[in-house]
This record gives structure tokens, sequence and C-alpha cells, in this order.
């Protein structure tokens, strides 16, 4: 079988496609992949070190701003998309898919677009409980469009009968993962309560802030921390954190400007900060880790939000806006979650009801199902 995978710009498209690409191949040896995106998106760079043929192609997205410079931009882009379109065919005529899956981001509509005109088996993901723009535009066209959240069928007015919940395939991959038991995790004691506050892998300043704000209090506390400020602000937060109390008097309050191997740390928290990104959703749904959600407000839709008020109204996380996000407010939800083992117990529960360890399996089921559609 040959499955052309598409989707960039940013890990949350990229790392369900490679989780579907890696279970194929676990499924069958002789499973053919391609992956196109582009030359400037994350996946030009984390896709060829899975060994996987890539290919590029030149499409930009578009700004929503309609000012001069806006409308510019998007002529621009409309010229861009309609000539991409015909590199896809190019493309697809090449490689002769017998499925396309697209995950997301601007690069996938040109390829899943195309995919339908050639009249191949093609399925998409969307990993936020807010359908994006991209998967708006090409909804009307596709075979399948695979689902996260369940938020998703109440926005829709058509093409109900095109959805499928399926889940973000990250979390089967983190909930199969075949890890040792450990009872150390960067120099903690996993038999006690750890937190783990981590503002995504380029890190979020006013996350930093807030951390820097609880310090003083927030290493007397009797749990351990694990904080992931980011490469970028890691030197000037440990330089802060050290003016008022030296990390080295404080072993139980570890800082790191990146985490190599997050599925350890996941598998070992209690209790986790972050925002509230699809991958991260994913992630600690299936693992049920009880979280306190910060989304970030500089995304599309505000879509972050939306994510995290899905566990929040199945009491499996809480929610802190970052308006509202202070050294003092971080502290209390903390204080709430880690001196309460029935509260994180309870929420624990409450995250693994909207878990789907089984996501990647459903979704490659999907596709098969296409393709003995298309040939029917």
């Amino acid at each position: 079988m040959r499955v052309l995978l598409t989707g960039g710009g940013t890990g949350g498209h990229i790392y369900p496609a490679l989780a579907v690409a890696r279970r194929l191949q676990e499924m069958d040896s002789e499973v053919e992949l391609l992956y196109v995106g582009t030359k400037r998106g994350l996946e030009s760079t984390i896709v060829p070190r899975e060994k996987i043929p890539f290919k590029t192609i030149e499409v930009e997205g578009f700004m929503r701003s309609l000012n001069f410079e806006g409308i510019k931009y998007n002529l621009r882009s409309v010229h861009l998309f309609l000539k991409s379109i015909s590199e896809a065919k190019k493309i697809i005529r090449t490689f002769q898919p017998d499925v396309v899956l697209g995950t997301g981001g601007y690069v996938s509509a040109p390829i899943c677009y195309a995919a339908s005109k050639e009249g191949i088996a093609t399925v998409v993901h969307e990993q936020n409980s807010f359908l994006g723009l991209t998967n708006k535009f090409l909804l009307r066209y596709i075979d399948r469009l695979a689902i996260s959240f369940d938020d998703i069928y109440e926005q829709m007015k058509k093409y109900q009968e095109k959805v499928v919940f399926t889940g973000n395939p990250r979390a089967q991959e983190v909930n199969s993962a075949n890890l040792p038991m450990i009872d150390h995790v960067l120099g903690l004691d996993v038999t006690k309560p750890i937190a783990l506050i981590f503002g995504g892998s380029r890190g979020a300043p006013k996350i930093n802030q807030a951390v820097v704000e609880a310090y003083p209090i927030l290493r007397t506390r009797g749990y351990q921390i694990i904080f992931v400020p980011g490469e970028e602000h890691y030197k000037k937060i440990v330089k802060q954190l050290n003016d008022v109390s030296p990390l080295a008097r404080n072993p139980h309050f570890v800082v790191r400007p990146y985490i190599d191997h997050m599925i350890d740390i996941l598998r070992n928290v209690s209790v986790i900060v972050s925002r509230s990104g699809a991958t991260t959703i994913a992630e600690i749904t299936v693992l049920g880790i009880p979280s306190v959600l910060i989304p970030s407000p500089y995304v599309t839709d505000d879509h972050q939000t939306k994510n995290a008020q899905s566990l929040v109204n199945n009491e499996a996380a809480i929610l802190l806006k970052e308006d509202q996000l202070s050294g003092k407010s971080l502290l209390s939800k903390l204080d709430e979650l880690m001196n309460s083992v029935n509260k994180r117990s309870f929420m624990s529960e409450r995250a693994r009801e909207l878990g789907q360890p089984r996501a990647t399996d459903q979704l490659i089921q999907v596709m098969l199902d296409e393709v003995k559609n298309k040939k029917k």
C-alpha cells in the first residue's frame, strides 16, 4: 500500500502524521510512505530524521487582516495556492498513493484537494476542538474528516456524515510506549508528588514570570517541581531563581531548558501546568494527568481555550487564563491539586475518560475503509 502524508507548520500538525506513519510501518513492513510539506515548515527538519521520503511544494497561508498589506499578501497566497495544486497533482500522479492523509496546516490544502480531484481516498484529521480554516475549506472535497473532540459535531451544519471520531494519534503512541519502570526522574523521587510546569518547546514568558514570582514560596512546599522555561529563556530564568535562592540548595526544584524524552516525564508526574495545544491534550488525557491549563491567547480562533474547556467541562482540568496568571494564582492552583490526593485521583479518572488509547489504529482503519470504498 502507498500512503501519502501531508501536514505541517507546527509540531501539532506533524506529530500525528508521524504517529500514523510509524504505526503503518509496524503493521506492514512493505508499506510505501511519502510526506509532502514545505521547505520553511518544521516538517522539513523533523520528517527527514524519520527516514521517510519527503517532498516539498511552495504554498503560504492567508492573513486575516484586510488592510493593504494583508490584501497584497493574500493575493500572492492565492497565486501560490493555484500553482501548488499543479505541483501536488504531479507528485500524486508520480507516487500513485492508495490513500492521502492530511493533518492540517496550509500545506495540506493543495495536496488533499488535488488528491480528491484525482479520485484518491482522502482523509483529513483535525486535532483541535475547533475546525481549522484549511480543514473547513477541504471538508466538501474529502472523503472523511477524523476528529479528536466531539465538540466539532456541534459546529457543523453540513457534511456531518463525513465525520468520524478517532482521537489524536499521539495518544496511542504515548500510551503504548514500552518504557521500563523507574524510581527516579531527573533526580526526583517518583514515589512522591511531582508537578511539571511546561510552556511548550519555545517556552511561554508569562508562565515563566509567574513561576519566578511564586518561587520564594513554591520552593518551600513539600512537593517536587520540574520547570521547563524553554531554551531561549533558560539562562535568564535560572539567574532570576538563583538570585532568590540558589537552585543547588533546592534539589526538589529542577529546571531544564528542554526535555528530550517527554514520555518518561509525563508517565511519572502527578500534575502538569501547561498550554492546551492538541498534542498536549491528547497526552494528558490518555495518561490521566490532572492539569492546570493556561491557553495561549496568541493562536487562531482561540482554539486552545476551546481545547481546555473540553477538559474543564469533564472536571479533568483547571482553567487559568493568561490574563489572570500571576505567581499568586499559579501557587493557588498548584496547592489545590498537589495537596489533595483525592482531587488528583478524581481528575485523573475524568481525564482518562477522554483519552483515546487506540486513536492511531482507529484512524488507520478509517483510511483503509476509504481505500476499499474507492475500489467498489
